[in-house]
């Protein structure tokens, strides 16, 4: 399982990388090996400001669909409109060509509550 360093994440298996006053967010490896196939992956919330931990868009497989919730209170300025096409990609390339949205972070003191690799690590059992 694949739990790069550099990342932050959620308790609800989302990836957060920090560029200045952006946040880059997508799912974990542990939460698409979860899920299984990815077949659609839907973001009606561009341009939207949204609270932390509201939801912004739903991934579905397979088998089950879920919620996407947002790690960081900010606007959404940026969906990748590639996985409308290759939702694959979240299955084959979690934490690069797989990521969901581009957030422009309202609130730099919420980062200090995503967790670290390690704290996730140990969520995951990993």
């Amino acid at each position: 399982m694949n739990i790069p360093a550099e990342l932050k994440y959620t308790k609800d298996h989302e990836w957060v990388k920090i560029e200045g006053d952006t946040a880059i967010v997508g799912i974990t490896d542990f939460a698409q090996g979860e899920l299984g196939d990815i077949v659609y992956v839907e973001v009606e919330t561009l341009d939207e400001t949204l609270d932390k931990e509201e939801v912004f868009g739903t991934v579905e497989a397979v088998k089950t669909v879920s919620d996407l919730f947002l790690p960081l209170s900010g606007e959404i300025i940026a969906f990748n409109e590639s996985l409308e096409d290759e939702p694959e990609k979240v299955n084959s390339d979690p934490y690069g060509e797989g990521w969901m949205i581009k957030i422009k972070i309202s609130n730099p003191s919420e980062v200090e509550e995503l967790m670290g690799d390690e704290e996730y690590k140990a969520l995951v059992g990993a």
